[in-house]
């Protein structure tokens, strides 16, 4: 206790960080929310240690037994984490061991759904307020194997879903972009961070016409493209949701799923049934043609193009997000 006192009282961070390296090779969780406990109080006092408090949070996340990731998973947030502690907390720990040490609150119900993600079925579980995100507890058959991030002490790889290689096609004349609908605003919610909390810039429109008219209506006149079925088009959709682009917070598996079924359900018209029905939104989405595209320029940073064609409506949405790095 004394030498954790000192170390605070010294206000270095970095001798601060090596403190917290070496408390978790040795397992030793108590010594460790004691140094939290310390750090923060030290906030009082002027020294400014709330990131290794928070860092120390990622790290009971990450790594500690479920008595002490539990209690971290709460609503505070940091955009200087590698990622939210419920993704985290859920990347490392089954619900099972979880489930009795999370506080009651909205990133419980979100630590269920990264655990669903990966696969578990929480449909009987108790505690899990629905109503956080209203999409179940539970992987639907018609799902893809949604791409999930990889958290280590002191770095996150988040990789992209594996999509089909995409080829140059001749964009016809633009069409003209009609007024924006529920499709434009539930693709570019997907993706809102990187422009709100990040370099950002987000185009989307909507024509009467087919996907490569949409296309051609961001203003291009060369791209590439390929097709999608209905899950991949789910998987790269909850791809671009989980993430916070360049410099924004990363928002998580579990948000990028609910954002692939809000987005689905806006290009499919099922708005005002929701939340809609797994079987039907995948029907709806099967009548969709999908596709993933680019521009052809250098990517810079973070990039989601999708294209959508609802043939029995004759319409069609584009979106280009971008975010250099």
């Amino acid at each position: 206790m004394a030498d954790l006192s000192e170390a605070v009282e010294r206000n270095d961070p970095d001798e601060l960080l090596r403190l917290v390296d070496g408390l978790c090779n040795t397992r030793s969780w108590d010594d460790l929310v004691m140094l939290d406990a310390l750090c923060i109080e030290a906030l009082d006092r002027g020294k400014q240690l709330w990131g290794v408090s928070a860092h120390i949070h990622y790290r009971l996340a990450l790594e500690a037994p479920a008595l002490f990731a539990g209690p971290v998973i709460t609503e505070r947030a940091s955009r200087f984490l590698l990622g939210p502690l419920p993704e985290v907390a859920a990347s490392t720990h089954e619900w099972r061991d979880l489930a009795d040490h999370i506080p009651v609150g909205p990133a419980r119900s979100v630590a269920a759904h990264e655990r669903v993600i990966r696969g578990e079925d929480l449909r009987h579980a108790d505690a899990i307020d629905q109503a956080v995100l209203e999409i179940p507890l539970v992987l639907e058959a018609w799902e893809p194997k949604y791409a999930v991030a990889e958290y280590r002490s002191d770095k996150a790889h988040f990789p992209m879903p594996d999509l089909p290689p995409i080829n140059r096609i001749e964009l016809p004349s633009p069409a003209a972009r009609l007024e924006d609908d529920a499709a434009v605003d539930g693709l570019t919610a997907l993706v809102e961070p990187w422009a709100a909390s990040s370099n950002g810039n987000i185009d989307v429109a909507v024509v009467g016409g087919d996907a490569f008219e949409a296309i051609a209506a961001l203003g291009l006149r060369q791209a590439a493209a390929t097709e999608l079925t209905t899950r991949q088009a789910m998987a790269l959709m909850a791809w671009a949701g989980a993430s916070g682009g360049a410099y924004a917070p990363r928002q998580g598996a579990a948000s990028g799923r609910f954002g692939a079924w809000w987005a689905a359900a806006c290009v499919t018209g099922q708005v005002d049934d929701w939340p809609v029905a797994g079987e039907d939104l995948a029907a709806a989405c099967d009548e969709v043609r999908w596709f993933a595209w680019s521009d052809l320029f250098p990517s810079t940073g973070w990039g989601f193009h999708l294209a959508a064609h609802d043939p029995l409506d004759g319409l069609a949405w584009a979106i280009s997000a971008t975010d250099a790095a």
